[in-house]
């Protein structure tokens, strides 16, 4: 796997101004978005990391207005960074959150997610991905399937679209009118696995997170379909949203050379996906060890072994 070009600055575009009707917020290492819907309505997209519920209701009023209450919230997918604050929200708003129905298992307390694969992606925080929390969380009867037909309740002009592989029931949303996409994880504009570019927020068109990527195949083919809707607005889970031709052709490359780019050359998903339907989890592969965690293990037991040598010479002694 290699990395894909930076972008320039100058393809970028503050995440409060996304789009006519569309603003952000980053929050740490994550993003929210809010989408004006008709008669001043508004939707919220994603809802953060965990402790972050009274900042985006104080957001939320910043930019809707004192009071603001969305009509619903609707799920990219629901990894921990994107229901942290979900249950209090919906306590607070008491307002119906939609997802794909292959996320559902995950926001029922029927079933945690696949477990991720610190070894794929490099830096920081695909390390620590095996501490982060896989759920499942419990919204209850607020949870809603999102519609068959792909339309997005409440948001006239908008579709979703199917984009798994990141998680299993991901989706993106997507506005004809003006080819704006909110593409949640199928694909980043940062290099989310590294603490350094997170924090600087890099341009760079990336794959989607390869520490929580469970099926690189159905990666592929979603990054395919996103950029055969030729967007002239991206904004996605991690990163500032970008525009124009650069970023166009930046992610046709991407969709194009997906395998060289994104798909890890090894990995516990990396050439095996995680099984997984309506209830959750089905099949897994196997962890696979590196050389490195090998070699540690092989060193701490030989340090075991002499410790309890040297240990019972001296009892003896």
């Amino acid at each position: 796997m290699q990395d894909v070009l930076p972008m320039p600055p100058e393809v970028t575009r503050p995440i409060s101004d996304v789009a006519p009707g569309v603003t952000g917020w980053r929050i740490v290492m994550v993003n929210v978005y809010g989408i004006r819907g008709p008669s001043g309505s508004w939707t919220l997209i994603d809802a953060g990391l965990y402790f972050s519920a009274n900042r985006i209701r104080r957001w939320a009023e910043q930019q809707f207005g004192r009071g603001a209450r969305p009509a619903s919230i609707i799920l990219t997918h629901a990894h921990f960074d994107h229901v942290g604050s979900l249950r209090e929200l919906v306590e607070h708003w008491d307002v119906p959150v939609y997802a794909h129905p292959l996320e559902m298992p995950y926001l029922t307390g029927q079933s945690k997610y696949p477990p991720p694969d610190p070894l794929v992606g490099g830096g920081v925080y695909s390390l620590l991905s095996g501490a982060y929390p896989r759920g499942p969380i419990n919204i209850g009867e607020r949870l809603r399937p999102l519609p068959g037909d792909e339309s997005v309740p409440g948001l006239p002009g908008w579709r979703w679209i199917p984009t798994p592989g990141h998680s299993p029931g991901h989706i993106s949303l997507f506005r004809e009118e003006d080819r704006v996409l909110i593409a949640g994880d199928a694909f980043v504009t940062t290099k989310q696995e590294s603490v350094v570019a997170v924090a600087q927020q890099r341009p760079e068109l990336h794959g989607p997170p390869a520490y929580y990527t469970c099926d690189w195949d159905a990666a592929a083919l979603s990054v395919g379909r996103l950029a055969a809707l030729e967007p002239n607005v991206v904004a996605c889970g991690h990163g500032l949203p970008m525009v124009g031709p650069e970023m166009e052709d930046a992610l046709e490359y991407l969709a194009e050379h997906f395998d060289v780019v994104a798909r890890p050359a090894h990995g516990r998903y990396a050439h095996r996906p995680a099984i997984t339907n309506e209830t959750g989890i089905v099949a897994l592969p196997p962890p696979i060890v590196s050389t490195a965690q090998k070699i540690a293990f092989a060193a701490a037991v030989a340090a075991g072994v002499v410790w309890l040598t040297f240990s019972k010479k001296g009892e003896s002694a």
